[in-house]
């Protein structure tokens, strides 16, 4: 008996489990996952399926959401090639989420807005698959120069983007609960300057996780204690320079906008002839 028959004998229902329906090869071409989390086939394109009712329900769990634990358990469940979702690359995120849901519910996607410069509201069908070829077809850029310093780069993995998240949120909260206290201006004031340095040393943190190595005066630097050192002494200059490395890369990755065009009556109602969401 093949093993096949076995399996089916086994649960008879097992032929009837959910098929992939989409293939695709992540933007990142699978550079920066550590080792084991990620099993990557010979075509270089993972198999994604639509979500289960589990999966579903997962992300209608707004505590799951919002710690990144239902991300990844909906992403590992949908694309078993993807072991450990916490070290994907931050950039992979948007083009497996997308996949999954063109996998689960087609290539359109309706969302309600306002027509600009009117007061009429629609639904607006957008399609998915233009959005993700292209971020499938960007391509992240590890180094750039500074001065005589050559500096690699790497994007944070989920886990690292969804700390630094969620520490972000924090502050914002506490700000927002600051506000409505009844403490004195002066308290209020040394709480903002807390949590402003807080997040201050947030932003330099995420700067020291993306680099991967500076090499300068024939040296390789890797430490991440000597790296975060340096990050912590050095000028202006160098930081804005790599955020806007950073920020540069962050747009290649970004959902292009889509061009819409108005309806003659939405035109005659003050609307611009196209415009974009």
């Amino acid at each position: 008996m093949s093993n096949e028959q076995i399996e089916q004998q086994s649960n008879p229902l097992k032929k009837y489990y959910r098929q992939p329906k989409q293939f695709v090869k992540l933007p990142s071409n699978y550079r920066f996952y550590t080792e084991g989390s990620i099993s990557v086939p010979e075509s270089r394109e993972v198999a994604v399926y639509p979500m289960t009712a589990k999966d579903e329900m997962m992300f209608k769990t707004p505590d799951a959401l919002l710690n990144g634990q239902a991300t990844v358990d909906v992403i590992q469940s949908c694309i078993p090639a993807i072991k450990d979702a916490w070290q994907m690359p931050s950039i992979d995120c948007d083009a497996a989420l997308m996949s999954i849901r063109m996998a689960t519910y087609g290539t359109k996607m309706t969302v309600p807005i306002t027509v600009p410069k009117t007061k009429i509201e629609k639904d607006l069908e957008l399609d998915l698959q233009t959005s993700l070829g292209g971020i499938l077809a960007a391509e992240y850029k590890d180094t750039f120069l500074w001065e005589n310093m050559e500096i690699k780069t790497k994007p944070l993995s989920y886990a690292e983007f969804t700390k630094s998240a969620l520490k972000s949120f924090e502050q914002a909260r506490l700000q927002a609960t600051v506000v409505d206290t009844k403490l004195s201006d002066e308290e209020k004031i040394a709480q903002f300057n807390v949590s402003f340095q807080k997040l201050t040393q947030l932003n330099v943190d995420m700067v020291v996780q993306t680099i991967e190595s500076i090499r300068v005066d024939g040296q390789t630097v890797t430490d991440k204690k000597q790296i975060k050192e340096f990050v912590d002494n050095t000028s202006k200059e160098f930081f804005g320079a790599i955020m806007e490395h950073l920020e540069e890369n962050r747009k290649r990755f970004q959902l292009a906008p889509q061009k819409v065009t108005s309806t003659e009556e939405e035109v005659k109602q003050g609307a611009p002839e196209t415009y974009e969401v």
